[in-house]
């Protein structure tokens, strides 16, 4: 789908956020369309997943807006802003170890009360993730890491998410397992579930995106479309370990 400026679901403007004295996160405006794949690169410590956090309201704010459907929710709390169809794949997935795999996928419609809904939901997710489908009765804590985050995807798909706010998904996975989690990012975008990605893999995640937005030290220094950026000689520098 297209970039349309004109149906922003997601805008940050002048966004601030600090913790412990610290700003971690320095004015930054950052907007997304229905329907986009964009991602967020950038060096360890940038402001990242401080971002994504304040987005899904695990974090105050200390300055600026966040707009979802041209509405204010600086105010609003996680819980209420997941019911809105804003949902987070946390870095190092956060699962409930100790769960099943069918009970951690159920977790993820606990607000919701379409029971008929949800089963063709779960069925939906077993499609796409037919590993996770051999595994429901498993505990989910002895699963591998690659199994653990399509669970973890499975778990936020299952709350209908309109943004799907993934927080480094890669990281940790073997290459091949890499391969099949960005497979399946990529059909939930399909499906027109708009996704914000932070992806330390800059290569893989600029490749997927349809635009992209480089953070340093807190602040938005570059954006462009993913090809552009894949292009540009401070990010190939910078991200992709090439010589300037």
């Amino acid at each position: 789908m297209q970039h349309d400026p004109s149906t922003p679901l997601l805008q940050l403007k002048n966004l601030q956020i600090a913790y412990g004295g610290i700003h971690a996160v320095k004015g930054i405006d950052l907007e997304l369309a229905k329907g986009e794949l964009v991602c967020l690169i950038g060096a360890n410590g940038a402001g990242k997943t401080t971002t994504l956090n304040a987005i899904a309201g695990l974090l105050p704010l200390e300055g600026g807006d966040i707009l979802y459907n041209n509405t204010s929710i600086n105010t609003l709390p996680a819980h209420k802003r997941l019911r809105q169809g804003i949902a987070l794949v946390p870095e190092g997935r956060g699962i409930f170890t100790r769960l099943t795999v069918e009970e951690n996928l159920r977790m993820g419609a606990y607000s919701r009360k379409d029971n008929d809904a949800i089963e063709a939901d779960l069925e939906k997710v077993y499609t796409m993730l037919p590993r996770i489908k051999e595994r429901l009765e498993q505990i989910a804590g002895t699963l591998s890491g690659g199994e653990q985050q399509m669970v973890a995807i499975g778990r936020a798909l299952l709350s209908r998410p309109k943004l799907l706010l993934l927080d480094e998904p890669s990281m940790g996975l073997a290459p091949l397992v890499v391969e099949k989690i960005f497979e399946v990012v990529q059909s939930v975008a399909k499906e027109g579930v708009t996704i914000l990605l932070v992806e330390q893999n800059a290569n893989l995640a600029l490749e997927f995106s349809q635009r992209g937005y480089v953070m340093e030290s807190g602040k938005i220094t570059l954006t462009g479309s993913g090809d552009e950026l894949l292009a540009d000689p401070k990010v190939r520098a910078a991200y992709l370990g090439e010589a300037a």
